[in-house]
């Protein structure tokens, strides 16, 4: 991983530090955790499958460099799960009005962290323009006030007339299922009201639009569609606070997952998922798995850097991206992955960075034990059938790679099978781990209950990560050294690290 910057400046975030969360690719929690840790000198690192928590005071700028992650969310709040067996839906739909209303503190202190990143951030981006520009900037001061508070006059007036069907539709559909609060909550009410009042104007209350983005899963999407469950939050958001809801062009969204390990609510930092990477042309493998690969290899400047089967280049791109002082040669046999590399080379302005070459895996015009290091993503599905192949594309990588070289692969279930069939013994394991120099403090999620009480949330990580190791075969001189099982969406893949230990042949 590269070096990460200094701490971050204790003006440019939350002075505390403010609590987050990232979503990831099944297996990529590790890498996430290790890059949270470094990037943003993140603390109170935990995890459960598909998501890492963490607390920093790092900026914007800071929380856009995550490679590893999909999407940043604020945290709101994570507590137990709703609790669906043997209740009825009203019940449900009260408590999960409680989720809201026990705790508002939560949501206020929520909206005003989001809002203070946003108003660093706009006037970071002011100061900048400002100084490459600064008459520019005094000449049309005046008319720039004029168009804001003709903007702001024009957005108030629509504010007004905005979502009333919608708000109608939700009241309707709360009268369809009858009023669950108690009288307790009409007190809760008055309560609630002084809090948001004393909130004062830091919050805009008033003003601020929403949408909730709901996700169920377990028991408790048998139950309830993922549009109950955000329809019941969103009423729940609009009594509370006011909030006007808006499907089309919120200020804010409200991210939910309610599942039966924990129930999670967040905002979403940015609109566009940090994996959908700008400078990516044509996607290929999936962006975080590519530079998760690349952190694996441990490379360093100065190194010559080899992917004999390219593709679109992705595994490169990542790599010159966070490790430019590097020798970068992508080849491939066809065409088309070639011309489609070449454009997101140029459109990542890397084309003097990275070499591509039209080469067989198989026979490489390269010396032997002349590359540092190898990182490939085999190709494998029904459109590539390598077979007995894969034998003679790892002695090639072999031979090009230097002793004490590395090689990063993400392979199959089948490649994995068809290299132990190949080398027809198993190998006794010597590896360091994902997880083994993890603290245990990382290896579960400590979900604060409302009562006060911890739960840990086990993981099956440790379990599956040495289940993948003990079935890493090696090859020749390559000696495994880790393994990660990640998920590609519909199939899962296994990222395998090798070391060559001695020049002699298979």
């Amino acid at each position: 991983m590269a070096a990460a910057a200094g701490p971050a400046d204790p003006q440019s975030g939350p002075a505390a530090g403010a609590r987050f969360f990232c979503t990831s690719g099944r297996g990529l929690e590790p890498f996430l955790m290790r890059e949270v840790r470094v990037r943003l000198q993140a603390t109170q690192v935990e995890y459960v499958s598909g998501k890492v928590f963490f607390t920093t005071c790092s900026d914007l700028n800071m929380l856009k460099t995550l490679k590893s992650a999909e999407r940043l969310f604020l945290l709101i709040k994570k507590q137990f799960p709703f609790t669906v067996s043997s209740v009825s839906k009203g019940k449900i739909f009260y408590e999960m009005q409680r989720f809201i209303s026990d705790d508002p503190e939560s949501w206020l202190n929520a909206i005003s962290i989001w809002k203070n990143l946003l108003e660093l951030d706009a006037k970071k981006k002011k100061l900048s323009q400002g100084d490459a520009n600064p008459l520019k900037r005094k000449m049309g001061e005046n008319d720039s006030i004029i168009a804001k508070k003709l903007k702001a006059e024009q957005m108030q007036e629509t504010q007004e007339n905005r979502e009333c069907q919608l708000e109608k539709q939700i009241e309707e559909e709360t009268l369809e299922r009858g009023d669950f609060l108690t009288e307790r909550e009409k007190c809760q009410e008055e309560e609630l009201q002084n809090d948001v009042a004393k909130a004062g104007d830091t919050h805009n209350q008033n003003d601020l639009t929403f949408r909730v983005s709901c996700r169920c899963g377990g028991a408790i999407a048998k139950t309830l569609s993922a549009q109950e469950a955000g329809r019941i939050i969103g009423i729940a958001l609009m009594k509370r606070f006011g909030w006007k809801a808006d499907l089309r062009n919120p200020n804010l969204e409200i991210f939910i997952h309610l599942n039966d390990i924990y129930s999670v609510m967040g905002i979403p930092v940015f609109r566009v998922p940090l994996a959908s990477r700008t400078y990516m042309r044509t996607a290929g493998l999936r962006s975080t798995v590519a530079w998760a690969m690349a952190s694996v290899a441990e490379i360093k400047a100065g190194a010559f850097v080899l992917d004999p089967m390219c593709g679109l280049g992705t595994i490169l791109l990542e790599a010159a991206k966070e490790w430019p002082d590097v020798y970068y040669v992508g080849a491939d046999v066809s065409d088309s992955q070639l011309l489609g590399a070449c454009d997101n080379l140029k459109a990542a302005g890397l084309m003097g960075k990275i070499e591509l070459l039209k080469v067989s895996v198989i026979e490489l015009p390269l010396p032997s034990e002349s590359v540092d290091i190898i990182i490939s993503d085999i190709p494998f599905g029904k459109k590539f059938k390598l077979g007995k192949d894969i034998k003679s594309i790892l002695q090639e990588m072999e031979r090009v790679l230097h002793v004490g070289g590395t090689i990063v692969l993400l392979l199959s279930e089948d490649h994995r099978r068809r290299l132990k069939d190949c080398e027809g013994s198993s190998f006794p394991l010597n590896s360091k781990g994902s997880h083994s120099d993890e603290p245990g403090a990382e290896k579960c999620l400590i979900l604060e209950g409302k009562t006060g009480i911890s739960e840990t949330v086990s993981s099956s990580f440790e379990a599956n990560h040495q289940e993948c190791l003990h079935k890493m075969p090696p090859f020749g001189s390559l000696v495994p050294v880790e393994c990660y099982k990640v998920s590609l969406g519909k199939t899962d893949a296994f990222i395998h690290k090798y070391k060559k230990s001695s020049s002699s042949g298979l």
